[in-house]
């Protein structure tokens, strides 16, 4: 997260209470945004406990088949989601799990993925 950034306290009741849940790929995804922007040893390590406080949603072969069909539906029906996107989606897919996202654009019209954004359109 960034400094500053407040849109963190907008999703706080919706995982109150609840063990949060961090697909493989946004880990990386993070971490990559760390690395990119040079992170300081304090924003680093905040990321990385911010991290550590979630169950990291693995990769497994009934994620693989998920992802796998749920590109060949977006596809067959003319929709292109961006890698990265789709396998956060199959992951929420895989294991029942609501995707909540600031960025409602990209996962809004993915067939049964129930997403929580505070984003307006």
């Amino acid at each position: 997260m960034r400094p500053n950034d407040t849109r963190g306290a907008l999703y706080r009741p919706h995982v109150a209470g609840k063990t949060p849940c961090i697909s493989f790929i946004t880990v990386g995804e993070l971490l990559f945004g760390a690395a990119r922007n040079v992170f300081g040893e304090r924003r680093r390590a905040d990321l990385n406990q911010g991290i550590r406080r979630a169950t990291i949603v693995p990769y497994d072969l009934e994620l693989c088949r998920v992802y796998g069909e749920l590109r060949a539906q977006l596809e067959k029906a003319g929709r292109v989601v961006a890698p990265n996107d789709l396998w956060i989606a199959a992951s929420a897919l895989r294991h029942s799990l609501p995707l909540i996202s600031n960025n409602r654009r990209h996962f809004q019209d993915i067939p049964g993925v129930v997403l929580i954004s505070e984003q307006y359109p």
